[in-house]
């Protein structure tokens, strides 16, 4: 058999088996998407927004961010790989979606899901999963001296509510008390005015901000090495600001909000979307009983659209395999980087394979400075070339250090009195 084997999976998706020498060790998976969120020129790009235009050592295009850059950055490493001979000792899959971004469907209905249902079709255990997710934070978080590399080990979960009352449509001239609309707008009033309770410190994020300590100034640096203590502090500090918000809580949006169909006529429906991305601490069933006893209106059906559990957290100690090549791949290409587990508040492909293994890690080596974030599903995505350059590096070295049977002992354990 040879080296690669290729299949094409649901039309337009791609998954690559590379036989590794050793069967006996476990193998892992790379994933990547090939779809991209819509951009027009019109909206005010630099450079037309698929055109990769350079300009001043940056790559101009939808997509370079998300997920094309990391998606070239494997499949080059792995070229180069090839045409050095190279054979893994410890076997791996790439996995190439390619509805990642869809909305109207669950994402990755498509792509990854049929890459999952392959792999445990054929009984295929992962010792890892890397996906997109997370990325090095140069000068983003207020107060960290120097950047961060942040691994994700979980997910958010991810809720979308329909809201909606009816009555019996009557003349504007003759109008009841309360309106369709009225009754509506204050439940979704109440569901603003009334987040879902601070969970700051019961989750994931803990354990970012406990890594991070260490390169923070006082008094930053005492709080966060202290969060037994301080993180109701520490949570409230968080939640002024909607950027960091997103980590103390299950967070709520009113995303839709339709009503009235003429200028004299009390409207029969009033509909309204809440979505809403649910943090570690809380369950999607918590979420629902929730906004059932906020809204505390009979009048206002609500009905679940659809969503999921947040993800489970993968490991990230010493013992843990995959976070710690992770980790290492980082520091050897970027030594004054730290590293620390980190939570995405959005959702990616690799959330398909928790059945496949226990350890989904969502990462690349993505430069983000302040106001890059801005340019993700925006205009004016961009990277550098040496970006692009170290991408393909860190890939490259990834797939090598996997080779190791298993991680070196840990310090502490060796050197015990």
């Amino acid at each position: 058999l040879p080296l690669v084997q290729h299949e094409l999976v649901a039309n337009y998706s791609h998954l690559f088996w590379v036989k590794g020498s050793q069967p006996d060790l476990v193998p892992y998976l790379l994933l990547a998407h090939i779809d991209v969120v819509p951009a027009s020129e019109s909206d005010g790009w630099e450079a037309p927004p698929f055109s990769a235009k350079e300009i001043d050592g940056f790559i101009y295009g939808r997509g370079t961010i998300d997920d094309k850059g990391p998606l070239v950055g494997i499949l080059q490493a792995f070229e180069y790989l090839l045409m050095k001979g190279y054979a893994p000792r410890r076997g791996f899959y790439i996995g190439l979606g390619h509805d990642e971004e869809v909305i109207n469907n669950v994402s990755g209905f498509n792509g990854a899901m049929n890459i999952m249902r392959i792999l445990k079709q054929r009984g295929v255990q992962l010792s890892f999963v890397l996906d997109e997710g997370l990325a090095i934070l140069d000068g983003v978080i207020s107060g960290l001296e120097g950047p961060a590399a942040l691994i994700g080990i979980s997910e958010k979960g991810s809720a979308t509510v329909k809201l909606s009352v009816s009555m019996v449509p009557g003349h504007a001239s003759m109008p009841p008390r309360e309106s369709t609309i009225g009754i509506l707008a204050a439940a979704v009033k109440r569901l603003e005015d009334n987040p879902m309770p601070r969970s700051f410190g019961l989750g994931p994020e803990r354990g970012m901000f406990e890594h991070l300590a260490q390169k923070f100034r006082f008094p930053m640096k005492l709080i966060m090495s202290n969060l037994w203590l301080f993180s109701p502090l520490l949570g409230r500090v968080l939640e002024r600001k909607q950027e960091t918000n997103a980590f103390v809580r299950t967070t709520t949006a009113v995303t839709m909000f339709n009503a009235g169909v003429k200028v004299n006529v009390i409207p029969s429906l009033a509909e309204a979307y809440v979505n809403l991305r649910i943090h570690s601490a809380q369950s999607l069933q918590e979420v629902v009983d929730l906004i059932h006893s906020t809204v505390g209106d009979q009048r206002v059906k609500i009905e679940l659209v659809d969503g999921f559990d947040p993800l489970p957290v993968s490991s990230y100690d010493e013992r843990s395999f995959g976070f710690q090549i992770i980790k290492k791949t980082v520091l050897d290409m970027f030594p004054t980087v730290t590293v620390a587990p980190g939570i995405c508040i959005g959702n990616t492909d690799s959330r398909h394979f928790k059945d496949l293994t226990s350890d989904i890690y969502r990462f690349a080596p993505l430069w983000f400075k302040p106001g890059d974030a801005q340019r993700f599903h925006g205009i004016n995505e961009r990277i550098s070339k040496s970006n692009l350059e170290e991408l393909v590096a860190f890939y490259f070295s990834l797939i090598q250090n996997c080779d190791i049977n298993k991680l070196p002992e840990p310090h502490t354990s060796v050197h015990e009195l």
